[in-house]
């Protein structure tokens, strides 16, 4: 028979991203409101309540999920935009919440018990006592781990809960754990834990030299690229550094996460579903990344998996880093 496969989950940075995720064989897409609600918060991404209203007749009509992120922090004095958030989620019909302030995870079980509670990986939950504690509390139904945790790690907290484990499959892979960096808010004063922005645009500034681009972050200098060496979007744990003399990536490279090798490792364990990181990414990455985790997934479900090539040809083509 074959094996019980993980949903995938995908991102939606937009309607139009929504819809290729759907189309090429998401089980499932994950949004969030144009506001500091969620935790990628950038001009020109995330929907409306009509958008979200479009998106979740699209997905339902397709027999697919819409997941709302709603999953910074409160800020101080504005929890009835949080509050506001959760209600909209509700009344659109979306199949679950990503939260992770236990305020806002308080308020939804009380006001909405029918909705379904997913615990976001910004609650930086990485051992089972957490999240049973949160099951406990609030009642929720799933976690979304950090990436730095080991496959064993992973197993461990697995066989310790009856909440469904989500990992992440492919994005960028930060040192970071998340919900607990505040490299961002060091240099700009805005976190993403609490604004919803890892590097915000109004903060980063392209200088070009005659020999070179310089890069900053808020006056801070991130990098500096040669002409023919592509440019990547500035973060403070990606930048490049001098150090006792030596210029390099002194926090961690850029690098990409794929899990596409290890995928019947991660079945047999019991993971619950692989999430897609990069809703600020592209349509085409969308649809790459969807189409190829989509294969990739399906042949895990039987035995003798092999990696096809192809695969990974076709993720490299999007991978931000090695």
């Amino acid at each position: 028979m074959p094996r019980k496969i993980p949903e995938l989950v995908c991102p939606a940075g937009n309607l139009s991203a929504l819809k290729t995720a759907i189309d090429n064989g998401a089980d499932t897409v994950y949004l969030g409101l144009k506001d500091a609600t969620n935790a990628r918060n950038f001009p020109g991404l995330n929907f409306t309540r009509d958008s979200v209203a479009e998106g979740i007749a699209y997905a339902h009509a397709r027999g697919r999920q819409v997941l709302m992120a709603i999953n910074t922090f409160v800020q101080a004095g504005q929890m009835a935009r949080w509050q506001q958030a959760v209600d909209t989620a509700a009344s659109l019909g979306a199949d679950a919440v990503i939260v992770a302030d236990p305020a806002v995870l308080a308020y939804a079980s009380e006001k909405h018990p029918g909705l379904r509670l997913h615990m976001s990986v910004q609650s930086s939950a990485t051992n089972y006592e957490a999240i049973n504690l949160m099951q406990e509390l609030f009642g929720i139904r799933r976690v979304v781990l950090p990436r730095v945790l080991t496959i064993e790690q992973v197993q461990h907290v697995i066989e310790n809960t009856d909440v469904e484990i989500e990992v992440f499959g492919f994005g960028s892979l930060c040192v970071m754990v998340e919900g607990r960096c505040i490299l961002s808010s060091y240099a700009t004063g805005e976190s993403p834990n609490m604004q919803g922005v890892c590097s915000p645009a109004k903060a980063v500034r392209w200088e070009q030299k005659p020999d070179r681009m310089d890069v900053r972050l808020n006056n801070v200098l991130i990098d500096q690229y040669q002409p023919d060496e592509p440019a990547g979007y500035p973060t403070l744990c990606k930048g490049r550094f001098q150090v006792a003399g030596e210029t390099y990536y002194a926090l961690e490279e850029p690098t990409s996460l794929n899990v596409i090798e290890v995928l019947p490792k991660l079945i047999d364990i019991g993971v619950a579903a692989i999430k897609v990181e990069g809703r600020q990414r592209s349509q085409m990455y969308s649809a790459q990344v969807t189409r190829t985790l989509r294969e990739a997934l399906d042949a895990a479900a039987k035995e003798n998996y092999r990696v096809a090539p192809a695969w990974q040809a076709a993720l490299g083509k999007v991978s931000e880093g090695s």
